[in-house]
């Protein structure tokens, strides 16, 4: 493969990628209505994953957290190599700066960081 035929395979992989994580356009040649049932499937198996690990979260949002998660992942897609529990602390502190859970106290921060 020369190194044109790699730049432009690259350049198509960060297009399905943006697609299916982002709620890009789908790239050429790609079905919408397939990318979009694989986004979705994508998706719930990272909120799945944060639910395990978050399951207060969770409870505490109740209907709400399946819209949020979903705005949560469009905007922020998991970053390669990331651990799930970043994530899920990422997106714990996505719902506090949006006012979805209250901020923490200086004391809650403090045992939160103790316990890791």
């Amino acid at each position: 493969m020369t190194q044109p035929q790699r730049d432009r395979l690259a350049r198509q992989q960060a297009e399905l990628l943006r697609a299916l994580l982002t709620d890009g356009p789908a790239p050429k040649g790609f079905d919408p209505g397939r990318l979009e049932v694989e986004a979705k499937a994508l998706r719930a198996k990272r909120r799945r994953v944060v639910a395990m690990i978050e399951p207060d979260v969770c409870a505490d949002l109740a209907d709400r957290f399946v819209p949020l998660f979903t705005e949560y992942a469009k905007a922020y897609p998991r970053i390669e190599g990331s651990r799930a529990r970043d994530d899920a602390r990422a997106f714990v502190e996505w719902l506090r700066e949006r006012g979805h859970l209250p901020k923490l106290s200086w004391w809650q921060r403090r045992r939160a960081t103790k316990n890791r």
